[in-house]
């Protein structure tokens, strides 16, 4: 619907007032918007979360003597998090992952937002069922999480597991805190 310049006078009363009001809505749009970007603009500014990743993918296993076993895992998902804080609301996820029953797991994660902006990590644990923990070491990013450092630990619980190697799975307590467009340290810890 189109709106006649003399209704537009009428409605605002003056030229005057209508662009006083005009400037008032930039001026907020702005700030609401300015508010928004800011986010991610305060370099020593920690942002703390939780959330859920859930995961599909294949693992193949080899057995060892024993019950020593080692596999090789590749995993993707999406990530929730939760928290004031957060970092952003959901990512997709890739992982992939060696463990061995003995030595542990070692992988890398890249988590992608919305915008495909991207978050990197490390992964190591100790890969045993009784003792799954996972920490994750952010090692930096792209876009709005270039410089990115920080940490995250959860524990992993494979849902379905078939005989072909795919898998399913979620984590357990995930969490964590991220440190965007910091530079990037040489030991950086989920209790700094």
């Amino acid at each position: 619907m189109r709106v006649k310049p003399l209704t537009m006078r009428r409605r605002c009363g003056s030229g005057r007032l209508c662009a006083m009001a005009l400037l008032f809505a930039f001026v907020l749009s702005a700030c609401s918007s300015a508010t928004r970007s800011s986010r991610f603009s305060q370099i020593d500014d920690w942002k703390e979360f939780e959330g859920t990743w859930t995961a599909v993918g294949n693992r193949n296993t080899m057995l060892l003597d024993g019950n020593h076993s080692a596999a090789i895992s590749n995993f993707e998902g999406s990530i929730v998090l939760t928290g004031p804080s957060r970092p952003e609301v959901g990512f997709r996820a890739h992982a992939i992952a060696f463990s061995d029953t003995v030595a542990g797991l070692v992988g890398r994660a890249v988590w992608t937002d919305e915008k495909g902006d991207q978050i990197f990590s490390e992964l190591r644990g100790e890969g045993t069922a009784a003792h799954n923990k996972i920490i994750g070491t952010i090692l930096g990013g792209t876009g709005r999480y270039a410089g990115a450092v920080g940490s995250y630990e959860f524990s992993w619980q494979f849902v379905i597991e078939n005989e072909d190697g795919n898998v399913q799975g979620q984590s357990a307590g995930l969490n964590g805190r991220v440190r965007v467009g910091a530079q990037r340290s040489s030991s950086v810890g989920i209790h700094q």
